[in-house]
């Protein structure tokens, strides 16, 4: 078996939701004074590659150590939705062109194409592609799993952000943000093994993640 990795890396500064605190790593320790390499890290839980829990945006709903491990690994599908333009609006009727009729318990990968521009431009920080209201209702008619973007929001931070993640989060199907599509994705037969497995932060509402697809 071998590893596909999804995941964006962090750093210090590196690009982020700007409504969330800057990401700041800080190098405690180092040799060959202390004879240890430390650091410090500081950013919000939902930074970098990570997964929203329904209570993200449902209050009462269920945290990380509310879901089971089991809950963040299965069969994936991906909508290669590459070329979209910016801004573009993820609705049902591109969902159900990109995507087959049968995707009950899948996860859905939406590539944009997004997590090839992670920069801190105004193209990626304000103008990225958005699942609509529309998008959303599709995912829980069809009984998706879960929902996973190359962008740090499925919406953006525009007007449909908070209906757009009531409506998925409030169905119980969870999110993870912030993925990157390498190129050899696109040729792997579908349906993918995906897995997105969470830090072990109880109570908490979302937390870091290394998506990764196995590869026979």
């Amino acid at each position: 078996m071998r590893l596909l990795d999804l995941s964006q890396p962090l750093f210090d500064q590196a690009p982020n939701c700007p409504s969330h605190p800057p990401v700041r790593f800080t190098r405690i320790a180092d040799h060959p004074e202390k004879g240890w390499r430390v650091e410090t890290i500081a950013f919000a839980t939902h930074t970098g590659s990570h997964v929203d829990a329904p209570l993200h945006r449902v209050a009462g709903g269920k945290s990380l150590s509310d879901l089971p491990l089991e809950t963040w690994v299965g069969p994936a599908l991906i909508a290669d939705l590459r070329g979209i333009a910016p801004g573009g609006s993820i609705d049902a009727a591109l969902l159900g062109r990109s995507l087959p009729a049968d995707c009950a318990d899948k996860i859905i990968l939406l590539a944009t194409g997004w997590g090839d521009k992670r920069a801190k431009t105004d193209e990626w920080l304000n103008q990225s592609p958005c699942l609509t209201a529309s998008g959303a209702k599709w995912l829980v008619e069809h009984k998706v799993r879960g929902v996973g973007i190359d962008h740090y929001s499925i919406s953006n931070l525009g007007p449909q952000n908070d209906e757009t993640h009531a409506i998925v989060l409030g169905a119980g199907i969870w999110i993870v943000e912030e993925l990157r599509f390498p190129p050899e994705v696109f040729s792997l037969p579908s349906p993918l093994k995906f897995w997105a497995l969470p830090m072990n932060w109880p109570g908490c509402s979302g937390g870091f993640c290394r998506p990764v697809v196995e590869v026979d």
